[in-house]
């Protein structure tokens, strides 16, 4: 079965779950609608995404010193309530983010963060490689989105496959852990600093 704009669409808007996991929910599921409503509530992603728009007022600052003690990583990830702060659950998602960071070097949290002129100038170098390649100008805008989603993984947390499981990636760690204690949480920024280089702080 063809996975349509549409059946995306209608998806999304019943599950309320970001279009790219819907897509990638019928797509597991072959394009059965109930089957991958049943998917994303398997992963929590339902739950997830109805909370998103709750606010995080609460949260702890976490570090995380390397071995060898030449990468740190200091990092804001926040929750609604100072119960859920203070939980074991909370501080080990907390300290397994930062250790990714330290190991996986992202530049954004995610890639709303990423300056629009970056995306502009990315987007235009893969269009000229693929014009170079001799690809025909009618499939040139697809591949360079194609490109641009790859660029996000490598570079935002968020998309970045986790190093502890590459079969999920960090926003897909942070989604089980929102379903798991029932709130919302986000990951605000971090800082990661290499031993002699200049730190960048997202």
């Amino acid at each position: 079965m063809e996975i349509t704009a549409e059946l995306v669409k209608k998806l999304r808007e019943k599950t309320g779950v970001g279009m790219m996991d819907c897509k990638k929910a019928l797509l597991e599921c072959k394009g059965d609608f109930e089957k991958a409503g049943e998917y994303l509530r398997e992963k929590g992603l339902d739950k997830a995404a109805k909370k998103a728009s709750r606010p995080t007022k609460e949260g702890i600052i976490d570090t995380y010193i390397h071995l060898g003690s030449k990468i740190g990583v200091m990092l804001e990830i926040n929750c609604e309530t100072d119960f859920v702060a203070k939980n074991e659950v909370f501080k080990a998602l907390s300290h397994n983010i930062a250790l990714h960071i330290a190991a996986a070097a992202p530049l954004y949290v995610s890639s709303d963060d990423v300056p629009e002129d970056i995306v502009n100038k990315e987007k235009e170098i893969y269009k000229k490689q693929a014009l170079n390649e001799g690809k025909p100008e009618n499939v040139v805008e697809k591949i360079a989105e194609g490109k641009l989603a790859k660029f996000y993984q490598e570079t935002c947390l968020l998309e970045q496959l986790y190093v502890k499981n590459n079969d999920i990636k960090v926003k897909d760690l942070l989604n089980e852990n929102i379903a798991l204690m029932g709130e919302n949480m986000v990951v605000k920024r971090f800082a990661r600093w290499v031993l002699g280089e200049t730190s960048r702080e997202e």
